[in-house]
């Protein structure tokens, strides 16, 4: 907050202004509230706001009251939907359960987050009496949506066990009637015509990694012998979404999805990961930084940078975005439309690592392939790095409800309500940020973390300063149609609103 506008309690009427949030963006003043509404004002406009100058017959008081900014004159109960429509996560439990079929991976990307194994290791692959279990558990907690996310090491290597909870669930789901989500996260070189027929038959998302064109993708995630990983993602993409519009589907919605991860080498290839990403089609690039999991913590030193460098690089990349919409080419950045869904919109993307509470043992769980039940993926490769705090349960000994009620689930939740916490209560930008505990915890060794010193913080505030700096100059709206664009996530016939795999708790 800019301290030149600092609120002087001497000027302002408590009779008349509602409860506001402010923050100076650019050369305006940002208002928000927990409604989720917004508005910018001229620095002299929020003076004569503040001061209760701003009555009917001026212009601005029709944009105020309609946004709930004073204390009289609006729909009480308008407003409590509002509120209600973006807290409705809180009705049900988790919906998303990640399932390690396998540690194994025949691959060393410089920064894995998962802790993986050599392909000798099969020891590490999930018995089919565990995943029959995990499945088991999953459908015993209270959600109409259930969706069931492979991960690994690399998942495919164990295909019975996919193979088998695929089927058992929906041969389960005949009398449950959820709605079924499945997805797999793969590197796709374990690949077949076989397994595309199975996922494809069955309605199974997948989902791989490209960090960007060939020699920075293969830089970043080398296999363990001879080869190129991008040569297999090259391949089988191509294949698969071949298939998908032979089978007459919607390539806008179904085709193989991608996720990338920002490495040093990165931070000055940002047009060349968007081209590469165009190149292929795909209508969404998710520029993620590094997280202090597994190997990266190891290597951080070679392929880590620090915050201010990061936002650079995802600023600069962010406007080439934008530019190429502008040119009539549709890509979103998914972080970008996750704040842009909550500041422009009524509605509340539920994604797991930004939203108050967050969603580590309420929105989402993980399954270790031995039956080990975490918060979520992160807590999960917290324990292969030695740290079990985050295990809730296992699939043989523990109820549902011990689970959800678990001292660490608790202790998540209240660590991430941003209305208890300093620094967050008071954040113009609290309505449309959230908090993700476990990476204060590997970064500071505290779940509360410092704000605004803890990396997750800066990062979120940095993005939506960005975003809302962007929409202050937006003096014909043209930007706000391309941004609320981003917004509309069609739904694959039979799903909720459609989340690319990988993404809720990437």
């Amino acid at each position: 907050m800019n301290t030149a506008l600092a609120v002087d309690p001497g000027t302002l009427d408590r009779e008349k202004v509602g409860f506001f949030r402010y923050a100076l963006v650019g050369e305006k003043v940002l208002l928000t509230n927990d409604a989720g509404e917004h508005l910018f004002l001229a620095p002299g406009d929020f003076r004569r706001f503040i001061a209760g100058q701003i009555g009917p017959d001026d212009a601005l008081y029709e944009p105020l009251r309609r946004r709930y900014f004073f204390k009289h004159d609006f729909d009480a109960h308008a407003l409590a939907d509002k509120i209600r429509r973006k807290k409705a996560f809180l009705s049900h439990g988790p919906h998303l359960h990640a399932i390690v079929t396998s540690l194994r991976c025949n691959m060393s990307c410089k920064y894995c987050h998962a802790s993986r194994t050599g392909m000798e290791a099969v020891d590490t692959d999930m018995p089919l009496d565990v995943a029959r279990k995990a499945v088991d558990f999953a459908f015993r907690v209270h959600t109409p949506v259930l969706g069931f996310e492979f991960q690994g090491g690399e998942p495919t290597v164990n295909w019975p066990a996919i193979e088998f909870i695929v089927d058992y669930a929906l041969e389960k789901n005949r009398y449950e009637k959820k709605e079924l989500i499945f997805s797999v996260v793969t590197n796709l070189t374990f690949m077949t015509d076989e397994k595309v027929k199975f996922l494809l038959d069955r309605g199974v998302m997948i989902c791989t990694s490209l960090d960007g064109p060939q020699d920075l993708h293969d830089q970043n995630r080398g296999m363990t012998g001879k080869g190129s990983s991008y040569a297999a993602v090259d391949e089988w993409m191509a294949k698969i979404n071949a298939e998908y519009v032979r089978r007459g589907r919607d390539p806008d919605l179904f085709h193989v999805d991608a996720l990338m991860t920002t490495t040093r080498a990165s931070l000055s290839r940002g047009k060349d990961i968007v081209d590469e990403y165009m190149r292929r089609g795909l209508r969404s690039v998710h520029l993620r930084p590094l997280n202090p999991f597994g190997f990266a913590v190891n290597t951080w030193k070679l392929i880590g940078y620090s915050m201010p460098e990061f936002l650079e690089f995802y600023r600069r990349t962010l406007d080439y975005i934008i530019e190429q919409n502008r040119r009539g080419t549709f890509i979103q950045e998914r972080m970008a439309s996750v704040f842009l869904t909550k500041m422009l919109t009524p509605d509340e993307p539920n994604y797991s690592d930004c939203r108050s509470p967050c969603g580590s043992g309420s929105a989402q769980l993980a399954y270790s392939y031995d039956g080990n039940i975490y918060t979520d993926d992160e807590g999960r490769m917290a324990a292969h790095m030695g740290n079990d705090f985050f295990r809730i349960g296992h699939v043989d000994t523990s109820s549902v409800d011990e689970v959800l009620r678990h001292p660490t689930v608790k202790a998540l939740a209240v660590a991430s309500i941003q209305d208890a916490l300093p620094a967050c209560h008071s954040c113009a930008f609290k309505p449309s940020c959230g908090i993700q505990p476990l990476h204060n915890y590997m970064f500071d060794g505290d779940i509360f973390g410092q704000r605004p010193l803890s990396r997750k913080c800066q990062e979120f505030y940095g993005v939506q300063q960005h975003l809302y700096e962007l929409l202050s100059r937006d003096a014909d709206g043209s930007l706000e149609r391309i941004f609320r664009r981003w917004t509309i996530q069609r739904s694959r016939p039979g799903t909720i609103p459609y989340v690319p795999p990988g993404e809720a708790n990437a």
